[in-house]
Order: structure tokens, then C-alpha cells, then sequence
């Protein structure tokens, strides 16, 4: 029997990445810049685990035409690795007749920069040294076919007693990813893995779920199969709750036949965060900030943040909340904002508005619009609370 293999498992890189939900345009260089450290962050796991080889189970790309410079500078990390990378076609940069694998400018690119790098676009057995490769490359964004099938059939007698790992791209069997608003659309390419002979290999590496999840199958009468999503090494969406942690690679150690040992790895650098905060009285604000200070202060530039606001308060105070949150727009990668803070003006803030007999049009435009905000019809009431703000910040002015 031959030593234990060990090799990474990772997926879902998504180099060139557009971010086109953010605004700031140095900021989206940031992230997509990050898509290309991980890579060497993959690198130093490889070292410290004494990897074999990589297996990249698709989306090295975002997409099927990254820009020229994008491929150069993949390439190049690729070629920094040092080890073999062994990657397949995933649905954001499918392979297929003319596809980007196939194209002139990548092929000199990979074979000046990334010699290590082998695309696999044939459903075929690879046989290595130390283990047999069996890629299920997407040729289309979206087929209809499961792409293992072809695994059904296969005799693998002539492997002996070298690893055989699956590498394929998709949804297994009831288990599709959603699309959400970092995603443009979800992949309809089904996986079924309870008709492959779990008896005859040994791990199949996934990609295409971006979180870390463990999808092996029942335990049937030909043995037991070890499947995993290795999930995006840098993470790119929003938490989708509880069992879903992004941002790893697996370190997987195996031998034929026996049961493969699996250590997720840490890749990640940029934090995705979701917050809700109830703001009660006008000093909530303060706690806000120490509370988004104590999380962030140390991290500026790295994070991105899904923040709901909920709660009234005064018309200084909202005034406040703005400045904060202009601070936290500008220190984190992306602060997306769901604020349903209502305008409750202090009694203070009230005898101001309807009592100034300097000018006293403003006094009855005030009292007015303190009407107008308790309107049944939420866009006047809404209205009316913008303007009471903007007269009081004027009046405040102009004394």
C-alpha cells in the first residue's frame, strides 16, 4: 500500500470578480485584488501541509472572458504555487468549443507563467503518480446532464490501488445554491451522487456551493463516499445563516479505500457581517459607533457590512446617526444600509420648530409637517420627516 496522499481541495476562486454593487471604485480594486492574494495564502497552506497537488473543483474565473490582464495576473499566482494545479471548468467559465481554455492568449500565458496549471476539459481518468484523477468538467453554463454519469460505467480495475477523487461542478442531488444579490444567477447543474459506486473511490471534490459543507451520501451497501464543498477560499456574499462558513480550503490526507481525513483551513481575509441594532433613545447612537468601533477600528478596509437599523430619534440625533454612518461608509469595504429609524423629534426639538417668533412662516410650516408625519400614507409621512429635518438644520443655522 502506498504512503497517505495529501492534497488541498478548493473551488470557487472567481478571479475578476466585477463587485458591481459597490460604488467606490477603489474599493471594488480592493476586493477584486483580494481574489487574487488568496491564492498565495492557498500557497502557504499547500507548504504547511505538505500537499501533493491542487484540486480546483471549478470557477477559477468569474466569469468565460476576463480580461486579458486578469488571466496574466492568475496565471502568474497559479504559477507561484509551486505544486501541480489541477483545475475544471466550472458554470462561470464553462469550457466548450472557443472557450477560454481554449483560447490562444491563455494557452501562452499558462505556459510561460503557470506551467504547474493542468485544465482538465475531458471527462476521462487522469492517472498520476499518486492517485487517479476523474474530472466532470462543465462544458456549458447550465447543462442538463450530470456530469458524473460518465463515472457510472467506468471500470477502474486497472487503477489498483492508487486514490481515485471525482472533481466536479454543481448542486447534488436536493441541495441547489440560491442565487442572491451578489450572485447573478444560480447553477442548475445537478449532481446525483447516490448513483455512483462508492466502493470504487474515494473522495469527490466539489465546487460551487460557497460554503464549507459536508454532502457526502448515506452509507449504502457498496461502502461509504466522502463528498465536500470546499466553499470560495475568500469569501464573497453575505452570511446565508448557521453551517455556512466560507472562506477555507480542506487539507485532505487518504489512502485507497480507506476513509479520507479531512482539516478545513482558514483562507479568508475580508469579513462579510450582518448587524442589527435597536436605536431606543437618541444616545444610541454613541453605542453604535463604539459598537461598530470595537468590531472594525482595527480592520479598516476589510470588511463589508449588511447593517438594519431599527427604532426613533430626535432630529439632532438622526442628524448624528448621518455623520456615523458617513465615517463607517467610508472605513468599511461596503456598508449596505436597511434603516427603518423613524423621525421622533424631542419635546425641545418641537417647542424650537413651533415657537420661534423670529419667524414665525417656519413655526407654522413646522407645526404642519409635525402633522404630515403621523399621516396613514407612509410616502408623506416619509416626506414630511425629511422636511422637518431639513427646516430644522436650516433654522439651526441660521441662529
Amino acid at each position: 500500500m502506498p504512503p497517505p496522499l495529501t492534497f488541498l481541495h478548493t473551488a470557487d476562486w472567481q478571479i475578476g470578480k466585477p463587485y458591481a454593487r459597490m460604488e467606490d471604485e477603489q474599493k471594488r480594486v480592493l476586493a477584486r485584488q483580494e481574489r487574487l492574494s488568496v491564492i498565495l495564502r492557498i500557497g502557504t497552506v499547500a507548504q504547511e501541509k505538505q500537499a501533493q497537488f491542487i484540486l480546483v473543483a471549478g470557477d477559477v474565473f468569474d466569469s468565460t472572458t476576463p480580461d486579458k490582464a486578469t488571466v496574466s495576473a492568475a496565471c502568474a499566482a497559479i504559477g507561484a504555487l509551486k505544486i501541480p494545479v489541477y483545475v475544471i471548468p466550472g458554470n462561470h467559465d464553462h469550457g466548450g468549443p472557443g472557450s477560454l481554455w481554449e483560447q490562444s492568449f491563455f494557452l501562452r500565458e499558462c505556459a510561460a507563467l503557470s506551467p504547474n496549471l493542468q485544465v482538465l476539459l475531458k471527462p476521462e481518468p487522469v492517472e498520476l503518480e499518486q492517485a487517479v484523477l476523474l474530472p466532470c468538467p462543465l462544458l456549458r453554463r447550465h447543462d442538463a446532464s450530470d456530469t458524473t454519469a460518465w463515472l457510472r460505467s467506468l471500470d477502474m480495475s486497472a487503477f489498483g490501488d492508487k486514490p481515485r477523487l471525482v472533481i466536479a461542478h454543481g448542486s447534488v442531488q436536493d441541495f441547489g445554491p440560491a442565487a442572491d444579490e451578489e450572485e447573478d444567477s444560480a447553477s442548475s447543474n445537478h449532481l446525483d451522487l447516490l448513483r455512483l459506486p462508492a466502493d470504487q473511490l474515494d473522495y469527490i471534490a466539489l465546487g460551487d456551493w460557497h460554503g464549507l459543507k459536508d454532502v457526502s451520501p448515506p452509507v449504502s451497501s457498496t461502502g461509504k463516499l466522502t463528498a465536500w464543498y470546499a466553499g470560495a477560499p475568500e469569501p464573497d456574499r453575505f452570511p446565508r445563516g448557521a453551517g455556512n462558513a466560507p472562506g477555507h480550503v480542506i487539507a485532505v490526507t487518504l489512502q485507497r479505500g480507506s476513509v479520507a481525513i479531512l482539516e478545513p483551513v482558514s483562507t479568508a481575509r475580508l469579513g462579510w457581517h450582518e448587524m442589527e441594532f435597536h436605536l431606543t433613545e437618541d444616545a444610541a447612537v454613541t453605542r453604535l459607533d463604539k459598537e461598530l468601533g470595537e468590531k472594525f477600528a482595527a480592520r479598516t478596509g476589510q470588511d463589508f457590512l449588511r447593517l438594519t437599523l431599527h427604532g426613533s430619534l430626535g432630529i439632532a440625533a438622526l442628524a448624528e446617526l448621518d455623520q456615523c454612518l458617513e465615517t463607517w461608509r467610508s472605513r468599511l469595504l461596503r456598508l449596505r444600509l436597511h434603516s427603518r429609524v423613524n423621525i421622533a423629534p424631542t419635546e425641545e426639538e418641537i417647542s424650537a420648530l413651533v415657537s420661534r417668533s423670529d419667524a414665525p412662516l417656519a413655526a407654522r410650516v413646522a407645526d404642519r409637517l409635525l402633522q404630515e408625519t403621523q399621516s396613514p400614507d407612509a410616502e408623506t409621512a416619509d416626506s414630511a420627516r425629511q422636511a422637518l429635518r431639513i427646516l430644522h438644520s436650516a433654522l439651526h443655522s441660521a441662529s
